[in-house]
């Protein structure tokens, strides 16, 4: 299939509709989803899947979109699932999206005149992959938002330009969108067994042709340090600078297995957060790694280095909190691999070459695996996510809407 025009005009009216709605989640909140705007996008989506023709089209009380696009066929065919989530990073403002389609002539893209914001290929040599192509790019100022809700339009479009053409014969296809992924809650709530497909793919992932079925092991250390205050005048063999224990603490750890210094299958500790005094600090680290003796070799490490600091500056002054946010699913991908192959025969199928890569990050897809719903990733086609010089080129999100359709089509023919 070739997207035609008018659908192409849609799926970039529909994207850019979407990244207008502040949908930003909130880690700090108790509520789900955390923030009111993921809940607008989410009465938003399924009143268009209602006017679109789709069934079972629900939301509930916690955000969780789903539906139905029927089969149409009678052919037993497997029930396959599309899913992505509706918030967008807490890590960098997405109020007030302005987001343009712009002509990629080779050059810097001028993002923002008053600020002198530039898109550059000298900085993002990846922009040279799409010369003459459009890309939907920000004013500099927030995020994009196409993580993820260039997912979010592309199922869209898809689901609705597969009720358009019954030609394509398919089986039932289930649709789901989630609250909170940014902020690793977006599996917490989802109903497995309601969604009720055989296996699933978000449409979540990066660069044209990505797809992946391998992630991090992830997990959270929060510490506190508990100093002891004095005049400094007087500070001589009493105070303890809970900041600079802190600042120790971070130096134990190996110096290059941070973000900036890894790559491919290559894991980290990352400082994500540092607020202190000399009497108390607080910080907070993500430990990463796809391999699972590695990942348990980090947080051994880091557990060692508290016991090392309680030893060196009293039982109580260092409190480590760590707790596992989620697991690599390679390992529930595996046994049923041949979906991971159904994928890349469809990307194939539509004149895209398969990048099968490693996830350094996770997706709800992870977590879904682990609750019996296999979930390898598919790409969106964005770049440079939750950050003001995130883009994403319409080529792409076209491509990304003909591999969902061609996966659909394939299910439903390999039977």
């Amino acid at each position: 299939m070739s997207i035609n025009a008018n659908s192409m005009e849609k799926l970039i009216e529909r994207f850019i509709r979407y990244v207008q709605i502040n949908t930003r989640s909130d880690e700090n909140s108790k509520t789900c989803p955390s923030t009111p705007g993921q809940m607008t996008l989410a009465n938003m989506l399924a009143t268009e899947m209602t006017e679109m023709g789709l069934q079972d089209v629900s939301v509930d009380e916690n955000g969780y979109v789903m539906a139905t696009l029927p089969a149409n066929m009678d052919k037993d065919v497997p029930v396959i699932g599309f899913l992505a989530h509706m918030d967008t990073s807490p890590d960098m403002k997405s109020e007030q999206v302005n987001p343009k389609v712009v002509e990629h002539t080779g050059k810097a893209i001028k993002l923002n005149s008053n600020e002198n914001i530039v898109l550059s290929p000298l900085e993002f040599p990846v922009m040279n992959n799409y010369i003459g192509q459009k890309l939907i790019v920000t004013d500099g100022t927030t995020l994009l938002g196409s993580d993820d809700k260039a997912g979010i339009a592309e199922i869209m479009c898809a689901m609705e330009y597969l009720n358009a053409h019954p030609e394509i014969k398919h089986g039932a296809v289930r649709v789901g969108f989630t609250p909170d992924e940014e902020i690793g809650r977006g599996a917490d709530r989802f109903d497995v067994k309601k969604f009720s497909a055989s296996f699933a793919y978000t449409v979540d992932g990066g660069a044209l042709g990505e797809l992946e079925y391998e992630n991090f092991n992830a997990a959270r250390a929060k510490i506190t340090i508990q100093g002891l205050n004095v005049h400094p005048g007087y500070a001589k063999n009493k105070m303890k600078n809970s900041m600079l224990i802190a600042m120790e603490l971070n130096n134990m750890l190996p110096s290059f297995e941070v973000p900036e210094h890894t790559e491919g299958y290559e894991g980290f500790f990352h400082l994500t957060d540092f607020t202190g005094t000399v009497e108390n600090t607080t910080i907070t680290y993500i430990i990463r790694d796809h391999d699972r003796k590695q990942f348990d070799k980090k947080k051994d490490l880091l557990i060692k280095i508290v016991d090392h600091l309680n030893l060196k500056y009293g039982a109580r002054t260092v409190k480590l909190t760590l707790v596992d946010q989620y697991y690599n699913m390679k390992e529930k991908i595996e046994p049923v691999f041949h979906i991971v192959e159904l994928a890349r025969k469809a990307i194939t199928g539509i004149g895209v070459t398969p990048k099968t890569i490693p996830v350094r990050g996770g997706t709800d897809g992870s977590r879904l695996s682990f609750m019996g719903l296999p979930c390898p990733n598919l790409f969106t086609g964005g770049h440079n996510f939750h950050s003001r010089f995130e883009f994403i080129p319409v080529k792409s999100m076209e491509k990304a809407v003909e591999t969902i359709v061609k996966i659909v089509e394939m299910n439903a023919a390999d039977r």
